[in-house]
């Protein structure tokens, strides 16, 4: 018996098998780079198919269940046959800002919906350029990759649902989403894990999965991440060094500000309260190749302070620790030497981590007692030793990095992995 997690991000796709011991018995990825938004649902697709298919066919006919994550906020608008009638709108796009100003006067302006990168937002928007006709549905990446496999459309989890103002204490869609977005174009939301149902017959038959696979409901990417590192007491937190940097703190507290992009999570008895930057390894790859990173990394001190003071976006608009649409980078003067160059990026970097926790605890979370790093940058220790002086707490890399192991432990465990209790 296995269990298989795949993880869309925003370069690739990676699918993750493990035995009921968590051994991870196959790991595979397609990367598919930048894609255009006009092109995205058919390129994920077809890359959701690849790479199940890609999996040794010993190890794919024995998975008992699978789950998927994706990008928080990255809206489909389909019909019932899960066919897309509008580009998706991806997580950073920022459109939505008059939508984003209706939500906030509903739903006040602390509700993780009150942003123009938010999905509510996105569907909001959506409804006004398609009008009633054009879309039955209004889905997450993670929900519309979900229905592909298991034929159910129009279901979602918690944490995918949050976004679109999903009451995750309520279990509900409050009166005020209702008043702005007729939820029938809404997903219905379970918890994450879930059973949703078995793998499609026929797309069984074509992948190569037991007919009695199960399809469960997913997550997100980030908390995915945040599962696979294995956090589990308050205090610890997973900051995800992907294309974006992300933070998730694991909170005694629920916390939300819409002011700062700050967000909390239902995880069972606790809270994963934090907030996705636009920073990251984004901006690093605008200026420097992979093999660069790694070798100037080795010129660096970092023990010693380059004086840059950067605040590394790849283009304007920021969502946490500051949510500013419009805010520009700061990547000035720019040193001649590379290596110094590199070092201010990182050094922005770090300081935009530190600026993110230090938020949540003043928004009441759970003080900061560790980090764990997952996603590529976790394994420069140039960069984490940089990040540990400005975070005063130990650093350590994830013992497991990928999200899609996170998602094969939720296909592993469903709904065990949160333990629900009344958080009023």
């Amino acid at each position: 018996m296995r269990y298989l997690g795949i993880d869309f991000g925003t370069s690739g796709v990676r699918a993750c098998v493990i035995a009921p011991s968590g051994e991870i018995d196959a790991f595979e990825r397609i990367d598919f780079g930048g894609v255009e938004a006009d092109e995205a649902a058919g390129v994920w697709s077809e890359a959701l198919f690849s790479v199940i298919t890609a999996i040794p066919a010993g190890s794919r006919r024995r998975i008992a269940a699978l789950a998927v994550d994706g990008t928080s906020g990255t809206v489909l608008a389909c019909d019932e046959a899960l066919n897309p009638t509008y580009p998706p709108l991806l997580y950073n796009d920022a459109r939505a800002t008059a939508e984003a100003a209706a939500i906030a006067r509903a739903g006040g302006p602390d509700s993780p919906a009150a942003s123009g990168s938010s999905g509510l937002a996105k569907v909001l928007w959506l409804k006004t350029h398609l009008g009633l006709t054009r879309a039955r549905l209004y889905l997450n990446q993670a929900d519309w990759l979900t229905g592909l496999l298991s034929d159910r459309a129009g279901l979602s989890d918690y944490h995918n649902a949050l976004k679109m103002g999903y009451d995750v204490e309520a279990l509900h869609w409050p009166e005020w989403v209702e008043y702005l977005a007729d939820v029938d174009y809404l997903p219905q939301v379970v918890a994450p894990g879930s059973a949703i149902a078995c793998v499609a017959r026929p797309r069984a038959g074509q992948l190569g999965l037991h007919p009695d696979c199960l399809v469960r409901a997913g997550t997100t990417d980030s908390i995915a991440a945040f599962i696979a590192a294995g956090v589990r007491e308050p205090g610890g937190a997973v900051t995800s060094l992907g294309s974006t940097l992300v933070l998730k703190l694991l909170s005694e507290t629920r916390a939300e500000s819409g002011r700062y992009g700050v967000y909390s999570h239902w995880f069972g008895d606790l809270w994963l309260v934090g907030g996705a930057s636009n920073t990251g390894g984004g901006v690093l790859r605008q200026h420097f190749a992979d093999h660069e990173l790694e070798d100037l990394s080795r010129r660096i001190d970092p023990e010693t302070d380059s004086g840059l003071d950067y605040y590394p976006l790849p283009c304007p608009g920021e969502r946490f620790p500051y949510n500013d649409p419009a805010m520009p980078p700061r990547l000035d003067p720019r040193p001649p030497e590379r290596h110094r160059f590199l070092q201010g990026l990182l050094e922005g970097l770090a300081s935009v981590e530190a600026l993110g926790y230090s938020r949540l605890q003043e928004l009441g979370a759970t003080p900061l007692k560790s980090v764990v790093s997952s996603g590529g940058g976790a394994s420069n220790p140039v960069y984490t030793r940089l990040r540990a002086r400005r975070l005063g707490v130990p650093v350590t890399p994830a013992a497991r990095q990928e999200a899609a192991y996170g998602a094969a432990c939720l296909a592993r465990d469903g709904t065990e992995l949160f333990p629900r209790k009344d958080h009023g």
